[in-house]
């Protein structure tokens, strides 16, 4: 059996290693290593793949979340909605900007942003929700753009865990994760669903003035060689990682159901376990699994995790902290137990290795291991 990884890269790369290396070898050959034509030619194809009108290629998942934020004008002190159980990035935008970070709780099935806790937290100072879709679902968004036309907000998707996940409406309309909202931000760091050999990431707009304005804001605030028109940032995708991800794009689909393969394995041998919950589903999305996370109740997850790594199984705890808990964000407005529901995740959340490149032995091993020492 080969040895199991979290995420296994290599075997992946040497799949489709011809392709790679192609793509690499042309910009090498060309010296075109920023802004060459190897972008243009992913940011062409992103867009058909997503059905978004523009995408704009910028140096990480955390610089998209930013430049989305600039790019809608927002002042000091105004507020924006993300949930409390996510990774850093999402919140530390917002504070990064001047701008107030308001937490909400999460559903305990889907993991998502919980609407009820969203519609408690608008005020007159809000100016924008970003749902994050967790874990590589979609999380309601139905629900939130109702909220956002509602009260005037801007919904920018935090999908750097989703893409390629697919949200139907009660109308029947299908769109992507990161095309339904105002703005949508995906990150193409290695372990991504769609990763790069570096670091990269990506925004999604159908709004013509918006787009305009973030590519300007990526590129020094430069619309016009060295005349600036507003602040902006240094970010952009460089020519080598396009070309990583244009030769992966096309087997996106297919390293989606690899995942969701894993996936349903994992569900079929842990359901019905009264100590294990398999992931719950959000009804109107697909989920893409960028990652396979069990809540481990009635039983020490911390001690389960050592011991699976005793027997060279990985996993992970995503993520060990809400928000709200954390030391750069603590707010005299929230208190432990504020959040019941996202606390109660952090002490009970296991990922398990999630990958294209699972087969079914490894998928056995680490399954049999989980059900012996979860008793």
């Amino acid at each position: 059996m080969r040895a199991i990884q979290m995420v296994d890269l290599q075997t992946q790369y040497q799949r489709i290693k011809q392709e790679i290396d192609a793509g690499i070898e042309e910009v090498i050959s060309s010296a075109a290593f920023v802004k060459g034509p190897k972008v243009t030619a992913f940011q062409e194809h992103l867009e058909a793949y997503t059905g978004a009108k523009h995408v704009i290629n910028v140096g990480n998942g955390t610089d998209a979340l930013q430049i989305a934020l600039m790019g809608l004008g927002l002042k000091p002190g105004d507020e924006v909605i993300t949930p409390t159980f996510t990774f850093i990035a999402t919140a530390e935008v917002v504070a990064l900007l001047g701008l107030t970070p308001v937490v909400v709780d999460v559903e305990w099935e889907t993991m998502n942003m919980d609407i009820e806790s969203v519609k408690r937290a608008i005020t007159p100072r809000t100016k924008a929700i970003v749902p994050v879709h967790l874990f590589g679902q979609c999380a309601n968004m139905e629900a939130i753009m109702t909220l956002a036309k509602e009260h005037g907000l801007y919904v920018v998707e935090d999908a750097c865990q989703a893409i390629g996940a697919r949200y139907t409406f009660s109308n029947g309309e299908t769109k992507q994760a990161g095309t339904m909202g105002h703005i949508g931000c995906t990150s193409f760091f290695p372990s991504k669903n769609l990763g790069c050999y570096g670091d990269g990431g990506a925004i999604f707009t159908n709004d013509d003035e918006l787009a305009s304005r973030m590519k300007a804001i990526a590129n020094h605030g430069m619309v016009v060689r060295y005349h600036h028109d507003m602040i902006g940032v240094n970010s952009r995708l460089d020519s080598i990682q396009a070309a990583v991800l244009d030769a992966k794009l096309p087997h996106l689909n297919e390293f989606i159901a690899a995942r969701q393969k894993a996936a349903a394995y994992y569900d079929d041998a842990f359901r019905g376990n009264n100590k294990l919950l398999i992931p719950g589903h959000e009804a109107h999305s697909t989920h893409v699994f960028h990652q396979y996370t069990l809540r481990v109740i009635g039983a020490d997850r911390d001690a389960l995790r050592e011991e699976l790594s005793a027997r060279g199984i990985p996993a992970m705890i995503y993520y060990p902290v809400p928000l709200h808990q954390q030391k750069a964000y603590l707010d005299p407005r929230y208190k432990d137990g504020d959040f019941p529901v996202a606390e109660r995740l952090a002490g009970c959340v296991l990922s398990l290795p999630m990958h294209t490149e699972l087969d079914e032995e490894q998928l056995a091993y680490i399954t049999r291991n989980v059900l012996d020492l979860i008793g």
